[in-house]
């Protein structure tokens, strides 16, 4: 039996027309679920009777985050097409327009260059240009547009909702579809283990073309009838600012580690109360103890969790009662999922042993778009998805990404993972931000090169650095190599970008 699709903005409009659905943070704009609804359902028709945008289209947005992207995304609900969002270099954009084939790009207007020379490149046919609620052809077209529902999609769970391309670190990008059934029992995990709910008010600071931005907790949020906060993007002192104004009301956000690696630093922090927050989670990457214990002295006890663009993020979560005892661990499977470790040989690992993290369950993607080989190598077992993370689950059941398999290298015949010596290394207080990679080494086969931003003022050398690891790790796990630099290279979602890193 397929599960049909229901219109969520349009079930709150007419349950609770006057309450706050967006507000936008950088224009100021605030909508209600009567206004959100009206101008979505306008979009929608727009798209249909102007570009004939049908069921399975792709639609394309160049944009920062705003309550525009948020009116584009839920248009695809009401109508059908496919939601495809990407902001990268344009040689990238050249290659995802292209494969991706979108039938429309939404460009805002600080992106016009980039994006009329993208569509002009891969023949997109057909472009609309937004500007924050300015005069544009976007508000033109919703404006001009009647309120008036289309006719149902009959859309599934079983159809897509979104492509969304992963970084492409370790070759062309990807597109992971993500299907309407993917984004329900995420909605539901961010209930069930992160207290999402129809009072809840979400802050975006994550990009929305990315499953971080969009799934924790965007779209759960406007599932659950609760508000969102949407920032232009990451801004550390806006950030701190909304997160400890209890005026906002803001019950909720998500983040990756160079995310609060900032907020950490700003002056204000030491006085900033986050007693009214319910849940702050962290991913993305794996977080170093010393971070989490900083935030849980200030009372914010951060849900570690684990999740990936082809799982519609989360897929381990940590609970609040167990963020001291577990401190490190990425939780437990969230409910809807199965969860293994398993070791080059295919078998099943038991406690203790570091595997390949592999996931099955309704939130895992169905596959790659156009990728018929990348789709046959990452599913096994009937259905058990390759997510690449080495892992390793305790005797209570906690799973704790060790690191990505591709960051792994291996000093002298052992394997050393990157992650565990940042953990010892954000132990010395003069560092802000660093990171580990494997260079080569003719005795060795590799060794460690560290990365190091300092914090303002600080002052170390990489004498002191190495002595500090010897007394922490074994000499194999010593790096060789440390640099210091001003910034390390981060992607639009704040990853560091290893791949950057100079290897000579």
């Amino acid at each position: 039996m397929s599960i049909p699709v229901y219109d969520w903005i349009r079930f709150h409009a007419e349950g609770q027309p006057g309450k706050l659905a967006a507000v936008d943070v950088e224009s100021g704009r605030r909508l209600t679920y009567a206004q959100f609804n009206d101008r979505v359902t306008r979009l929608a028709r727009g798209l249909s009777e102007k570009f004939g945008i049908a069921k399975g289209d792709r639609v394309a947005v160049l944009a920062p985050n705003s309550t525009d992207q948020m009116e584009v995304q839920f248009a695809a609900q009401k109508l059908g097409f496919i939601y495809l969002d990407w902001r990268l270099a344009v040689p990238e954009l050249e290659y995802i327009s292209r494969d991706g084939t979108p039938a429309l790009l939404v460009f805002h207007a600080s992106m016009r260059d980039p994006a009329l020379q993208i569509a002009e490149r891969a023949g997109i046919p057909a472009t609309l240009e937004m500007t924050d609620g300015g005069e544009s052809a976007y508000e033109q077209l919703i404006a001009r547009s009647q309120p008036e529902q289309l006719p149902s999609p009959s859309l599934t769970h079983d159809d897509p909702w979104s492509i969304i391309y992963t970084s492409g670190t370790t070759g062309r990008p990807k597109g992971a579809l993500l299907t309407h059934g993917q984004m329900f029992y995420n909605d539901l995990h961010c209930a069930l283990h992160m207290a999402l709910s129809p009072p809840s008010v979400s802050l975006t600071f994550l990009p929305m073309f990315h499953v971080g931005g969009l799934c924790v907790y965007l779209a759960p949020t406007v599932h659950f009838g609760g508000t969102n906060y949407v920032m232009r993007g990451f801004d550390a002192a806006v950030a701190l600012r909304l997160l400890a104004d209890q005026s906002t009301g803001i019950t909720h956000g998500f983040a990756v580690p160079t995310n609060l690696i900032m907020i950490e630093q700003l002056p204000g922090f030491a006085e900033a109360d986050f007693s009214h927050l319910v849940s702050v989670g962290i991913g993305g990457a794996a977080p170093s103890p010393t971070l989490l214990a900083t935030y849980n002295k200030k009372g914010m006890n951060l849900q570690h969790a684990w999740g990936m663009t082809e799982t519609a993020t989360l897929g381990t979560v940590l609970s609040p009662d167990k963020a001291t005892e577990k401190i490190g661990a990425a939780g437990r499977p969230v409910l809807h999922t199965q969860i293994r470790i398993v070791d080059t040989g295919g078998n099943v690992c038991g406690p203790g042993a570091v595997g390949e993290l592999q996931i099955k369950g309704p939130t895992v993607t169905p596959g790659y778009w156009n990728k018929p080989d990348a789709n046959a190598a990452s599913f096994v077992d009937g259905g058990w998805f390759r997510t690449g993370d080495a892992a390793v689950c305790d005797a209570d059941g906690y799973y704790t990404i060790v690191d990505r398999w591709k960051d792994m290298y291996i000093s002298g015949g052992e394997n050393v993972y990157p992650a565990e010596i940042e953990n010892v290394l954000y132990q010395i207080n003069t560092v802000a931000e660093c990171a580990v990679i494997g260079i080569p080494h003719d005795k060795w086969g590799e060794v460690g090169r560290a990365f190091i931003v300092l914090k303002a003022g600080a002052e170390t050398t990489a004498e002191a650095v190495q002595a500090h690891c010897r007394s922490q790790l074994a000499r194999y796990k010593v790096p060789t190599e440390v640099r210091f630099i001003v910034e390390l290279p981060h992607n639009a979602t704040g990853k560091v970008t290893k791949h950057a890193l100079p290897k000579t």
